[in-house]
């Protein structure tokens, strides 16, 4: 009975030690042995991994980025005027043994970023003048700020442990005091903007009428001088017909006598057939002289 006992304290004592002697890391874990207070060793490769039982102990830190959003603060342009940038951080522990050595927690190394970060944003603000920080509408020159940031920022916290892949500037604030002026500034260099605008669609609108208005004097003063050339040669051709039609006395007689029949026919209306004629009229000279012969 006792040899049982004895075996059994035994294999509890093994598998305690066991369990002891392994660890594990997740896929987004690196892991420190420690070995009375000093690292043995450094693990990232996930999986089981050993260690001495009861004399080493592991301490994990995450491998994944990490978004560090860093408390708005005010910054100094080139021109001596007051801005708040509001921006964050993508960072991650490159060296888990050095992290722990230089910051040792996640707090304390986001209180680096934080001083670090300021420092780097208010020395490259302090390059631009409000102006050009307000007025830049070019993204690969805000990229290009954005890239120099990230790097000086990532070059400072390398001896930490930390690799800074991205800062990002969320937003520039002005201070409620300038506000007024800076948007008033800028509405009046829109309305400027605006009125040259107009100016310029105002010319070129006039230059486009006074274009149409000379074609369409062109194109009526044409036109009314091939008008008058197909009148001029219309009178010129009823003229000429008239006088191969009355180039003899008779034809002319005949032309005469016919209005006047004409004009009898057109007189001679209604139920009335009684014609009233000045005697020194064509028409009663032409009748008479017809009644005579």
């Amino acid at each position: 009975m006792k040899k049982y006992v004895i075996i059994g304290i035994l294999v509890v004592l093994l598998g305690v030690v066991g369990l002891n002697s392994v660890y594990t890391l997740a896929e987004n874990e690196s892991g420190c042995v420690f070995r009375f207070s000093e690292i043995v060793d450094t693990q990232q490769t996930p999986g089981l991994h050993f260690k001495i039982p009861f004399v080493d102990s592991v301490k994990t830190f995450p491998k994944a980025t990490m978004l560090y959003d860093i408390p708005p603060s005010e910054v100094f342009t080139s021109d001596k005027q007051n801005m708040t940038v509001d921006c964050y951080i993508l960072w991650h522990i490159e060296d888990p043994q050095q992290f722990y050595r230089a910051v040792g927690t996640i707090v304390e190394a986001e209180e680096r970023l934080n001083a670090i970060t300021y420092s780097v944003l208010k020395n490259s603000m302090s390059t631009l003048a409000q102006s050009d920080i307000i007025n830049m509408e070019d993204g690969s020159q805000r990229n290009e700020i954005y890239d120099s940031i990230a790097q000086q920022v990532d070059e400072q916290t390398a001896i930490y442990g930390i690799r800074v892949e991205d800062v990002k500037i969320k937003q520039f604030d002005l201070p409620e005091s300038n506000l007024n002026a800076v948007y008033q500034r800028m509405i009046s260099e829109r309305n400027q903007m605006a009125a040259g605008y107009t100016a310029d669609g105002n010319k070129e609108a006039s230059l486009k009428r006074n274009q149409v208005d000379q074609q369409v004097n062109i194109m009526i003063s044409n036109a009314k001088a091939e008008a008058a050339k197909l009148v001029a040669e219309g009178e010129a051709e009823y003229m000429r017909l008239l006088a191969e039609a009355y180039d003899t006395q008779e034809k002319k007689d005949f032309y005469t006598f016919v209005l006047a029949l004409e004009a009898l026919e057109e007189s001679l209306t209604g139920e009335e057939k009684t014609v009233i004629l000045d005697r020194d009229s064509a028409l009663a000279k032409l009748l008479m002289g017809l009644m005579e012969e």
